[in-house]
């Protein structure tokens, strides 16, 4: 049985592909404050990712007769966005480092401590990873994205995004810890 979604805003993307500005102003403005920080967490910089945001709404209204609707117009908005994302960082030259031949620890548990840490040192700690940390981090933790996805989006193994991951949780305590915040 295919998953049938219910897409509330299906008459405003209807009205956008019949050329309404006005359905496409209201889309955005139901949108554009979630899919900017989405930007944000991926790009870590207000300007870019307001620039991410423009021009995800561009290419999605410019796109919309492609939009088949096999998913929420804010699910297939927002792989837009964390498509140019990524693109704004592969500009700034984001390096991943492939570890290919080493062998990855499997991921633990979180620990319930850890969710209990305070969300601003949190959202500190996180914005002054290493973008490829970062990112990887994002997408998983806050995107729900998988390994197999990441390598995916990033065009690297699942590997490389595994231990980057592993890598950024290490850094992300490590700073937290500078920062005097308890685990």
């Amino acid at each position: 049985m295919e998953t049938a979604y219910i897409d509330k805003h299906v008459s405003l993307v209807n009205e956008c592909r019949a050329g309404s500005r006005k359905a496409q102003f209201e889309l955005y403005k139901l949108y554009a404050s979630a899919m900017y920080n989405v930007a944000l967490r991926i790009v870590n910089d207000d300007a870019e990712a307001e620039d991410v945001l423009q021009e995800a709404f561009l290419d999605a209204f410019n796109r919309i007769a492609d939009f088949r609707q096999e998913t929420t117009f804010g699910l297939w908005l927002k792989q837009i966005v964390i498509n140019r994302a990524i693109n704004y960082l592969r500009k700034r030259k984001a390096e991943f480092v492939s570890i290919d031949e080493v062998d990855v620890a499997e991921e633990t548990a979180p620990d319930p401590e850890e969710t209990a840490l305070k969300v601003e040192a949190i959202k500190a700690a996180v914005a002054e990873l290493p973008d490829g940390y970062r990112v990887v981090l994002t997408l998983y933790l806050f995107e729900g994205y998988d390994h197999e996805e990441i390598a995916h989006i990033l065009k690297i193994t699942e590997n490389t995004s595994r231990s980057q991951y592993m890598r950024a949780k290490r850094k992300l305590n490590s700073l937290l810890e500078t920062k005097g915040v308890a685990r």
